[in-house]
């Protein structure tokens, strides 16, 4: 077996953590994702393998965004065979230009802390990469400073970046009083879940006892490996929160990482903040005074560290004094049926004409008033609402280039970002060559390309007719045949739907949400929604839904 691993140059990883301390110069390159052009189909997360590449939840599904905090800059992303990429070159972020909430704790009470007649034990769990081995070790200083004994075992295996981190902090008066490094099972006194996923994990549960042990929580569950192999992967925050709530006497849980963004523009004060809340509940044994000159000592950024920490402490004593924080991972609010259609078809007028949307509206009426004759509820006629328009605004060179440039995207990247030049990243039919494999290449487009989007975007009339120039590929006529099917069997719905095949219509109507992507990667969704569907219409109309339901790949 293997017996040594040697690294012969610095990770990515290690290579942001020496920029962020001003050892060497930030890469030039930065990226971002357009999430109105993106389809969340996760071909850029299985090319790059990268946990950067993050979930945002939107009014038309799931997407995907760049955590600039975490990102490495390796820009193996920008391989997915998705148009909404840019990367910018020599670009600055805005963050240090914006105005900062103000923190004041001074009027904050001084909790009592542990004794330390015994070894008191801290649990910090995390993720590799984001600064938890770091803080443990700030705070393991400050007992230093305060003349105390601490120790800090990290262990992390081969994590690096994205994989699961338990620093076990361990303090006491004397180092007699520390046996080991580990906290034993059932005998931490307090965990710090900067990460739930991993709080909620077997190895950090077993440490953790009913009549011993308070445990505070980030609420934001930071996306795992799991999301690379299951785009559609559900991060549970409240099942994880239930799980660790069941093995300690005392719980809480907020959303460290928006305030972190919100006060800091920066994710990475997450940690920071989460210890400060666990000193303000008094459950970590350490002076405040002591903080400071650890966090002084550590020489990165002290100011900021301190802020976040004493913004814990607000956290923990009086949290209606914050700014409300947004989920950075985005929310959506549910709308009524009506407001569904509405919606839908306004874009469906912008992405077309009115006559398109008119089209939309009538196929969704007609199904509608066949449910509600039923009397058979509205669920068929939202799934019908929701991908009726989704087969309709397929994203062709015209679409896209009108998401380029109606100026939502433009104002999401002056936010972040000022300077520098911009490149697209696309893979024009007319004009790519194909790899080994039969797909197109992409190739890089200066910021010349937004005047051609800006050009392009005009000859949307062509779109579907003869005179439309990418009209006769094969993914453009394949989308076309999709939408026309779709809305065929919506007027097969009107004349068959019955309560004993009302399931099964939801069943059809739904398929096209695994449809998404770009080129081939369209294309084979297309493939297994075909399989799909043949196989749900032989219950038709009878009603009976496959004993084993067909499972798309990467569903």
């Amino acid at each position: 077996g293997v017996s040594v691993l040697i690294y012969d140059q610095i990770c990515a990883t290690e290579k942001r953590r020496r920029s962020k301390r001003g050892l060497r110069a930030p890469d030039r390159m930065r990226v971002m994702i357009n999430s109105e052009i993106c389809e969340g189909c996760g071909d850029c997360s299985i090319k790059s393998n990268c946990l950067s590449v993050e979930p945002i939840e939107t009014e038309l599904g799931r997407k995907r965004r760049i955590n600039q905090s975490t990102c490495n800059t390796d820009l193996s992303c920008v391989n997915g065979f998705c148009p909404s990429f840019i990367t910018i070159k020599d670009g600055e972020f805005t963050a240090a230009d914006k105005p900062r909430p103000e923190i004041d704790a001074t009027s904050l009470p001084l909790p009592e802390t542990p004794s330390l007649e015994r070894a008191w034990n801290v649990l910090f769990t995390g993720v590799g990469g984001t600064g938890v081995t770091t803080v443990a070790a700030i705070m393991a200083m400050a007992a230093h400073v305060d003349g105390n004994a601490a120790s800090s075992l990290d262990m992390t295996g081969l994590a690096q970046k994205g994989g699961p981190v338990l620093s076990h902090l361990r303090f006491a008066r004397e180092p007699e009083m520390i046996s080991t490094g580990r906290v034993p099972p059932a005998s931490a006194d307090c965990v710090i879940a900067c990460d739930l996923v991993v709080a909620a994990g077997g190895d950090a549960l077993n440490l953790m006892d009913g009549e011993r042990t308070a445990a505070y929580a980030n609420s934001d569950v930071t996306p795992t490996s799991e999301f690379i192999r299951d785009r559609s992967k559900k991060f549970e925050s409240d099942m994880l929160q239930a799980r660790v709530k069941r093995q300690v006497q005392d719980f809480a849980a907020f959303d460290a990482e928006a305030l972190a963004i919100l006060y800091f523009n920066d994710a990475i004060y997450t940690n920071m903040i989460m210890a400060g809340y666990a000193w303000q509940k008094g459950q970590v044994p350490i002076s405040l005074r002591g903080m400071y000159r650890a966090i002084k000592l550590n020489g990165v950024k002290a100011q900021d560290n301190m802020s976040a920490f004493d913004l814990g402490r607000i956290a923990a004593v009086d949290p209606s004094r914050l700014l409300a924080a947004s989920d950075p991972r985005g929310t959506v609010t549910p709308r009524t049926l009506d407001e569904l259609i509405e919606d839908r078809a306004a874009r469906l007028q912008v992405y077309q004409d009115t006559d398109y949307a008119l089209q939309y509206r009538q196929a969704v009426a007609q199904v509608r008033a066949r449910e509600s004759e039923l009397d058979l509820g509205d669920r068929l006629t939202r799934a019908v609402a929701t991908y009726a328009y989704k087969v309709m605004a397929y994203k062709d060179e015209y679409e896209v280039a009108r998401l380029w440039t109606d100026g939502t995207f433009d104002k999401q990247l002056a936010e972040t970002f000022k300077g520098g030049k911009i490149y697209f990243h696309l893979a024009p039919p007319i004009m790519s060559k194909k790899d080994a494999d039969g797909h197109l290449r992409k190739k890089t487009f200066g910021p010349w390309m937004k005047a051609g989007f800006n050009l392009l975007k005009r000859f949307k009339r062509l779109r579907g007719t003869r005179l439309d120039p990418f009209g006769w590929t094969e993914e453009r006529q394949r989308e076309r045949a999709l939408r026309d099917t779709y809305l065929d069997t919506l007027s097969r719905f009107t004349r068959e739907l019955t309560p004993s095949n009302h399931k099964l219509a939801i069943a059809i109507a739904e398929v096209p949400d695994a449809i998404r992507g770009y080129g081939h990667v369209k294309e084979a969704a297309m493939d297994e929604a075909e399989q799909v569907l043949e196989e749900l219409w032989t219950g038709w109309p009878q009603g009976d839904l496959p004993s084993t339901r067909t499972t798309l790949l990467a569903s």
